[in-house]
């Protein structure tokens, strides 16, 4: 699949965040004067307390929320300005993936993945739900890539949890994504399931060059996936460098001060 995505320069700009904020209808100030730039390539770890305003920072990138004021530009195209049909072909090099999997979980593993392109075919084959034979082909072999290629005919919500989200990541590459914006996947999951979730992501960002930005609790997480981390505190960017330079002092920069010190060790 590298050959389908490879249409950017590794290390030039992938997503470029200008003074970025959000405040939400009840006065919620998710995000205050974010600036960041993400290099196409990067595996960027995104860490924080909940409600530091990571899950807003992925949502503005792809307008799932609106800022309240700043830009997004998305491989060199601005995502906060754009109309609804050019906001729709940015999305359709983005893909998404949940902390809650956001699959139908009465449908099978196959049309769950087969739903990564229903931005890519024509509206009336979309309502009937159907696809080129193509599209057949590259959903089952994504799901070989996942592993789970024989749970194909199984209904999604029979699944474990790390199985659902490996379709769910199945379904992303059906985008023949640039960018892939994971918010908080493997927060559900035990430590085992987590690794075999993230491994997968570090496979398509390596192979692929897919840019990756990924939402985590986890220290340990970071250090081990990311090639770089930043972290929110309150809206507000407090770090950005190595997974490497997270030393006791900037993990309680980011986590406060009665934050537990196991995770730097």
């Amino acid at each position: 699949m590298a050959d389908t995505i490879a249409t950017f320069e590794a290390g030039c700009p992938m997503v470029e965040v200008r003074e970025l904020s959000k405040t939400f209808p009840d006065g919620t100030r998710a995000l205050n004067n974010v600036t960041l730039t993400v290099k196409a390539g990067e595996f960027i770890s995104v860490l924080g307390l909940s409600g530091a305003g990571k899950s807003t920072l992925l949502r503005c990138i792809n307008r799932l929320v609106e800022p309240t004021r700043g830009t997004v530009m998305v491989d060199g195209r601005d995502v906060t300005v754009a109309a609804s049909d050019e906001l729709r072909e940015i999305r359709r090099e983005i893909g998404m993936i949940f902390q809650q999997f956001n699959l139908v979980k009465r449908a099978t593993v196959l049309t769950n993945v087969l739903s990564g392109r229903l931005g890519f075919v024509p509206t009336a084959w979309a309502f009937a739900n159907r696809f080129r034979p193509g599209d057949y082909e590259d959903a089952m072999a994504n799901l070989e890539r996942v592993g789970i290629a024989s749970k194909a005919h199984q209904k999604a919500g029979e699944l474990s949890g790390g199985q659902q989200q490996r379709v769910a990541i199945a379904r992303a590459l059906m985008q023949r994504p640039k960018l892939i914006l994971a918010d908080e996947p493997v927060a559900s999951l035990d430590p085992a399931t987590s690794h075999s979730v993230l491994k997968h992501l570090e496979a398509v960002n390596r192979d692929d060059g897919i840019t990756v930005l990924c939402n985590l609790h986890v220290l340990s997480l970071a250090r081990r996936y990311a090639t770089r981390v930043i972290a929110l505190k309150g809206g507000e960017l407090v770090f950005d460098g190595l997974p490497s330079e997270i030393d006791e002092a900037r993990f309680k920069e980011i986590y406060g001060q009665d934050a537990e010190e196991l995770e730097i060790r």
